[in-house]
């Protein structure tokens, strides 16, 4: 492309700039409510330690759903009681998944937290390092002022 041509682009391109287009916001509508969003370490620490208190109540829902099928005996002979047993043990495999998702969650959501809180404290280290990386050495041989 000749230099000429481009420039002409560019300028063909200015004269035609009726719409800007801006990423960091959105229109404001009356549908919407975007509010103001924060993220910091506490809040994200908060929905942890939330979804770990969920993790706690589906175990105990679990030991009784495990105390509520204890004494039935044997199903031999008794539709029900067999029927009964496929069903405990459909929703015990469920709440056990359900209790390794909170788990896997509450770990994710705590990490979040962390690498925030870790990426400022990772960029003001770096700039520490580059301040002792690049700092002046003392001049060897005397003072050099005045000269």
């Amino acid at each position: 492309m000749a230099w000429e041509e481009w420039e002409r682009l560019k300028a063909t391109a200015a004269t035609r700039h009726s719409t800007e287009m801006q990423l960091n916001q959105a229109e404001p509508s009356p549908e919407t409510d975007f509010g103001t969003l924060v993220s910091n370490k506490s809040a994200w620490s908060k929905a942890s330690h939330d979804v770990g208190l969920l993790r706690e109540d589906v175990s105990k829902a679990l030991g009784a759903l495990s105390d509520g099928q204890k004494g039935l005996g044997a199903n031999t002979g008794c539709r029900t009681a067999g029927a009964q047993k496929d069903v405990h043990d459909s929703w015990e495999r469920y709440a056990k998944k359900v209790s390794r998702r909170c788990g896997n969650l509450a770990g994710l959501l705590e990490k979040v937290g962390n690498d925030q809180l870790k990426t400022d404290e990772a960029v003001m280290a770096e700039i520490g390092n580059m301040k002792v990386q690049y700092s002046d050495t003392p001049a060897i041989g005397g003072s050099s002022k005045g000269r």
